[in-house]
């Protein structure tokens, strides 16, 4: 869902006349980390059900990954957006920590995803998310916000998700908006010199 949120900030930033230069400047603690900690996420889910003992550790590693990442957030809390973030992870990180190391799902919400996915869900695992059930913990806090057509990608997303989404996109604003495209800036100057000139 971050990457949705991504995109939609860079499409909104061009709008408002700022510019992908501004991610040029963008100067992060341990910026190396986050581009590892997708990998490993991406490497756990696509391994676990081919080798046993990943299978085995993937929730321990799932919630190491969320525990670094916040390391990550909170070295960079004084970027506009990061704390917002990491108020989104933090929310995340909590609902799977209490929950086996798992993200819990609405079986309710996830009934658009497709047969494949529910049956998934309800024999065990998908990924890092499983069923919500009575024994869920914090259920509220799992992914229990679906996102259907006309949305153009089908998900279900946590309040967590939201909030770091929020966050993503005050960051993104302020980096493209600190580097405006000369276009937009002379259309301001000339927005400002025409009452001057009348």
């Amino acid at each position: 869902m971050v990457y949705d949120g991504i995109i939609l900030s860079l499409l909104i930033g061009w709008f408002r006349g700022g510019s992908l230069k501004g991610l040029a400047n963008m100067k992060l603690r341990g910026g190396w980390l986050f581009p590892i900690l997708l990998a490993v996420q991406f490497i756990v889910f696509f391994l676990q059900e081919r080798i046993e003992w990943i299978a085995k550790m993937s929730n321990v590693i799932f919630l190491l990954v969320y525990i670094t990442g916040l390391a990550f957030l909170w070295l960079n809390r004084h970027q506009p957006g990061f704390s917002v973030i990491f108020a989104g992870v933090l929310l995340n990180f909590i609902v799977m920590a209490l929950n086996g190391g798992r993200m819990p799902v609405s079986i309710e919400a996830a009934q658009f995803l497709g047969r494949e996915y529910i049956e998934a869900l309800k024999a065990g695992l998908y990924g890092k998310h499983q069923a919500i059930t009575s024994d869920t913990l914090l259920p509220f806090l799992g992914d229990i916000i679906p996102l259907s057509p006309p949305y153009p990608r089908q998900q279900v997303i946590s309040i967590g998700d939201v909030v770091m989404n929020v966050g993503a996109f005050l960051f993104i604003q302020h980096l493209m908006l600190s580097a405006p495209r000369h276009g937009a800036d002379d259309a301001e100057k000339e927005t400002t010199a025409a009452p001057a000139n009348q």
